[in-house]
């Protein structure tokens, strides 16, 4: 028979359960900070850029070289070819074009995803190169001669979507 005093004897506290879940709340929310913390130095967004106001007053530079292919009566089909990994652009328009055009494929969030290609004419009006990396998910289009006298842009919303205009 046990008496009054053997039950009133108490456990050690690591035996007991209620310090343990009162430490498992805080302890879980220092694993998440640092789980966070690694996301944050890992993964950089870059959206934030530190030129803004010099990126600002180059928007009228871009609104000009826009104007210049609306003025020359540029347009252009872009042709991805995701699995041969090519690109062919074909550039409709009056103007005189030059030897190499310059392409760039602009991931809309991930600076590491975008492609600049040179384009070398392979026929009258015509150019083509090579992929440097596989494409996946939407993509901004940008085609602009090597002076960036003139621009043309447009969007790929897939690696699927093959074909596309390039407008100024």
């Amino acid at each position: 028979m046990t008496t009054l005093t053997e039950k009133a004897i108490a456990k050690p506290w690591h035996r007991e359960p209620w310090p343990w879940i009162l430490m498992a709340g805080p302890a879980i929310v220092v694993v998440a900070g640092f789980a966070t913390l690694w996301l944050a130095v890992k993964s950089d967004d870059g959206l934030v850029a530190d030129d803004y106001y010099r990126r600002g007053l180059a928007i009228n530079q871009t609104l000009t070289r826009e104007q210049n292919a609306r003025d020359l009566g540029l347009s252009a089909d872009v042709t991805l070819d995701a699995v041969a990994g090519r690109v062919r652009v074909v550039v409709h328009g009056g103007a005189a074009l030059p030897e190499t055009l310059y392409l760039r494929l602009i991931h809309p969030t991930r600076a590491l995803g975008d492609q600049r290609l040179e384009l070398h004419r392979s026929a009258p009006g015509e150019y083509s190169t090579a992929l440097t990396a596989p494409l996946d998910g939407r993509r901004l289009v940008m085609i602009e001669d090597a002076e960036r006298n003139w621009r043309l842009a447009g969007e790929a919303a897939s690696a699927a979507q093959s074909t596309l205009i390039a407008v100024p």
